[in-house]
């Protein structure tokens, strides 16, 4: 949980094309540092100098209101616009300047950047297959169109605030995996079975489970001072459903002390799921 406390840090991912590399790069960075409260802006297609010049006063202003100089990663191939957001009062990041030239010295050939090399039509599929699984899964979150379940690859089942939703969208940001997920009810649990739409796709099935305390402190977030937020509950939810996973042979996954990465790289070892995407 984030210190409330803490300074505000302004963070830039900036590209001449999608910015999913300086993305995915820079919030695994990131993810390091849980007690910093960063705020993203997220550039794409910056590819000419007169847009790089307006990113600059962007940058400059959150660096001015911060008091505090803006991290900015970038995935810049065109020198000339690189050098204008370097000019930016930010600590720039550059993901491909230090690579590119270990590359050169290891191969002894110059690299020809051109904008566009690195954003091939195979990384135009990739997005497109990104893109395609993220739908997938904001259309099938929380239980809602269960008539779908059959495209999906992977269907995540859980109490409520278990952690669903989040992993569901980075599994498909990050991999293409189309993810669905539903939400275990009371109601299910009091039957301690698996719901019925649920058992024709048993082996699509994968549990999240959480500590009675975290949970607690997730839904308190949202009701505090609830019969749903109460130690109680959360504990009778969690024993109920741990139990359902152990006699229907569902694979489940404590995620209390993990973050999304690490949550979805657990989930593709334990299922053997392939990424989508190369």
């Amino acid at each position: 949980m984030v210190d409330k406390t803490a300074v505000r840090r302004s963070v830039f991912f900036v590209s001449d094309g999608t910015a999913i590399t300086a993305e995915t790069l820079g919030h695994s960075l990131l993810a390091q540092f849980p007690t910093v409260d960063f705020e993203i802006h997220i550039i794409p297609y910056v590819d000419s100098e007169e847009r790089a010049m307006d990113v600059v006063q962007e940058i400059n202003k959150c660096a001015i209101r911060d008091g505090a100089p803006p991290l900015v990663f970038d995935t810049l191939v065109d020198p000339l616009v690189r050098d204008i957001i370097n000019t930016a009062s930010a600590i720039n990041l550059d993901v491909f300047e230090g690579l590119i030239s270990k590359i050169e010295t290891e191969l002894n050939v110059k690299a020809s950047p051109q904008v566009g090399n690195a954003h091939s039509s195979v990384d135009s599929e990739n997005y497109k297959s990104r893109i395609d699984a993220v739908h997938y899964a904001l259309d099938n979150d929380d239980g809602a169109k269960t008539r779908h379940y059959d495209m999906a690859d992977l269907i995540l089942i859980g109490v409520s605030r278990s952690g669903k939703t989040p992993t569901s969208i980075y599994l498909a940001l990050q991999f293409g995996i189309r993810v669905a997920n539903y939400p275990i009810t009371e109601e299910d649990l009091d039957d301690n079975r698996l719901p019925k739409v649920l058992k024709e796709h048993k082996k699509k099935l994968f549990g999240l489970m959480i500590e009675p305390e975290r949970l607690v402190a997730i839904r308190s977030e949202r009701k505090a001072n609830s019969r749903y937020a109460s130690f109680q509950q959360c504990q009778m939810e969690l024993r109920a459903i741990q139990g359902i996973y152990i006699s229907e042979g569902i694979p489940y996954l404590n995620v209390s002390e993990m973050s999304i990465e690490e949550i979805s790289t657990r989930i593709l070892q334990t299922t053997g799921l392939k990424r989508r995407i190369s």
